[in-house]
């Protein structure tokens, strides 16, 4: 889909991404069992770009109860972090401090000591912007990521964080 290139690469209006995400069929929570590869889908939100900075790979859902909602590349090999324990305040109120190089070596350091075998996150039927779909309830954080249908291996999420005013876009495919 054309449209998903052009907002990649060139980010869109909050407004527009919302009309794209709204346009979109609900998913199932049984549709998104699976590991998933995560990309960020830029919306001027404090937090784009990001998440790609620290080595975000995406998403795994094995049931309904367990999820997940943040997992990480460790050299090459996929890590669940608890994201209870990450400084998501200071990211958002700082966002040039979680940009730096040294934030991102703390970061890679305390990756081993933030990882998790344990779910942190559940799936569930949600209704939100007028339509029951997928969304991903966090354990630990006041955060919601809903979910809808691009095509059979693409997934577009918005991350609802009660902290912000606007949500956060990221697309999710489908790992084999």
């Amino acid at each position: 889909m054309p449209w998903l290139k052009t907002w990649a690469d060139d980010g869109w209006t909050t407004q527009a991404a919302l009309d794209a995400f709204d346009r979109l069929p609900a998913v199932t929570p049984d549709a998104m069992t699976g590991s998933w590869r995560g990309s960020e889908l830029p919306t001027g939100h404090p937090l784009d770009g990001l998440l790609a900075l620290y080595g975000w790979r995406g998403k795994r859902f094995g049931d309904a109860e367990t999820v997940d909602p943040l997992v990480f590349d460790r050299d090459g090999e996929p890590v669940a972090i608890h994201p209870g324990l990450l400084p998501l305040g200071v990211a958002l109120s700082l966002p040039r401090i979680a940009r730096t190089e040294a934030a991102r070596g703390l970061f890679r350091l305390i990756l081993p000591l933030i990882a998790t075998r344990l779910p942190k996150a559940r799936l569930r039927t949600v209704e939100h912007r007028g339509q029951a779909s997928a969304g991903m309830i966090y354990d630990d954080l006041p955060i919601i990521d809903h979910f809808r249908r691009v095509d059979d291996t693409r997934r577009l999420g918005l991350m609802d964080l009660r902290q912000t005013p606007q949500p956060f876009f990221f697309l999710l495919t489908r790992e084999v």
